[in-house]
């Protein structure tokens, strides 16, 4: 049973976000931010929709959860992600101070663990492993029908 309000339970709202990347042919990836509970912000990957390649989940929710509170601080809030962030994703959040960070299917090629390990806030919680098999899945049945 799914926890109400806990990880599992906000990764598979990241993951819905995931799948609509998916049907939509964009790589997926799923976000959500929430603060005291509730999910201020959703996104999915939009590079290929806005044919920008700093269109991430992370970054989408990022822009409007901030924009939903009113400023760039986002310390009391939680990001879940379906794949571990990349440099750049790890690096908007160290500078909007997230103050946890759960995802789900490590990335070992383009991670930030690899990359940039120092790259966010110093107070950042991370989780990891979240709901790891689905998230993994979907990619790799993403990555399986474009070869």
């Amino acid at each position: 049973m799914i926890e109400p309000f806990g990880d599992d339970y906000f990764m598979k709202k990241a993951f819905a976000e995931a799948v609509q990347a998916f049907d939509e042919g964009e790589i997926p990836v799923g976000a959500v931010v929430v603060a005291n509970n509730k999910i201020i912000a959703r996104a999915h990957n939009l590079t290929e929709t806005l044919n920008d390649v700093t269109a991430h989940a992370e970054m989408q929710a990022i822009t409007a959860a901030a924009n939903l509170l009113g400023g760039k601080y986002l310390n009391d809030c939680t990001l879940y992600v379906t794949l571990e962030p990349c440099a750049m994703c790890a690096g908007a959040l160290g500078w909007a101070q997230v103050g946890r960070i759960v995802y789900g299917a490590s990335d070992p090629k383009r991670g930030f663990r690899k990359f940039a390990p120092e790259a966010l806030h110093p107070k950042t919680e991370i989780v990891g492993g979240v709901l790891e098999t689905e998230c993994g899945e979907l990619l790799q049945e993403f990555f399986r029908n474009k070869r």
